[in-house]
């Protein structure tokens, strides 16, 4: 049973069958009917003129953003653990041509003001030290916790303040918004938030990926990221089929109904790993202290997973699994305790 990760999984039929769908002629690159859709269907679902581009992956999402937020000459504030310093191979400062990724501490991979402050204050105005010019946040985070609509709001009053960019990579933001029962606006724009990586793929998509910009800016920002996009690759010449996953994502909830089913399935595991838990489960993640001969134990019954440094592993659910699917692997947890 796979655990490794949500990118593991299938392809939601709904996902399939909409790729189905916009299998015949239209314009090519974001000319067709299906792009031409993606800005009136999250401006409903957003309750606000929202600007959206489809874009092939989770980092071009986030990297395209932060070119639109930050100069190469600028910094983008983020935490030390942020998939855009750890796991993302320098492409940030690719794609922005040099900006530079100022890394911040916090407890379960999260932000808080009074830490973005005190790390703006280090910072002299004179040309010899890069500007912070954007705070780039994820939600759900590295950890699986989740930025409530308040705690947003606060990183988002710190970034008007300082006339920062406010970006959050929600590659699992339909689990934080699954979690929070709010709306999506609560915890974005209402929030600061300018630009969001609607993350598609992990929630039961194929490829592709949606990028959102709010406010004022959203139009001269969008401009700017389609360039961004041919120029780097990432301006598919079929693009109705990555538009299409989109929308039957978020047109009849999808997303939020698959985000459902795999934080379900990550509190049946939570509750078959008793003590062992290194973080509160709010998403479709867990961080679970595990032995090297524990870990092996369950290896040799089926389930996979990443080691998460010495005596940790990390567990990840996901759209296709619900309660009864994961049970095997929540009573292997309680035996290894004895439960």
């Amino acid at each position: 049973m796979h655990f490794f990760s949500d990118n593991v999984t299938p392809i939601c039929p709904d996902v399939m069958a909409a790729i189905a769908a916009a299998d015949h002629a239209d314009h090519g690159y974001d000319g067709d009917a299906w792009s031409a859709r993606l800005d009136g269907a999250f401006s409903d679902l957003f309750e606000t003129p929202v600007r959206a581009l489809w874009v092939s992956t989770g980092t071009a999402a986030n990297c395209i953003a932060l070119a639109t937020l930050c100069p190469p000459y600028g910094g983008i504030l983020c935490h030390e653990e942020a998939h855009i310093i750890a796991d993302e191979c320098g492409a940030p400062v690719f794609f922005t041509h040099g900006a530079t990724l100022m890394p911040l501490p916090g407890e379960g991979a999260k932000l808080t003001p009074e830490i973005v402050i005190d790390r703006l204050k280090m910072i002299r105005p004179d040309v010899h030290q890069a500007p912070a010019r954007a705070i780039s946040i994820t939600n759900a985070t590295e950890y699986g916790l989740v930025y409530a609509p308040a705690e947003v709001a606060a990183l988002g009053e710190v970034a008007k303040a300082h006339g920062l960019g406010f970006h959050m990579d929600g590659a699992r933001f339909a689990n934080a918004v699954a979690h929070l029962g709010c709306t999506p606006a609560d915890v974005t724009w209402r929030a600061g938030v300018d630009a969001l990586s609607f993350g598609c793929v992990k929630n039961g998509g194929m490829v592709g990926e949606a990028l959102l910009f709010f406010g004022e800016a959203a139009d001269a920002r969008t401009a700017e990221a389609q360039r961004w996009r041919k120029r780097s690759g990432h301006l598919f010449s079929k693009g109705r089929y990555l538009a299409a996953q989109i929308l039957a994502m978020i047109e009849d909830d999808l997303w939020l109904r698959n985000a459902h089913a795999a934080n379900g399935a990550a509190q049946a595991l939570a509750d078959g790993a008793a003590g062992r838990l290194m973080h509160p489960v709010q998403a479709n993640e867990l961080f679970v202290r595990l032995s090297t001969e524990e870990a092996a134990t369950l290896r040799a019954q089926g389930f996979d997973f990443y080691d998460w440094g010495e005596g940790a592993a990390r567990l990840v659910t996901n759209w296709a699994q619900d309660a009864a699917s994961v049970a095997p692997l929540a009573q292997a947890l309680k035996a290894l305790t004895g439960g």
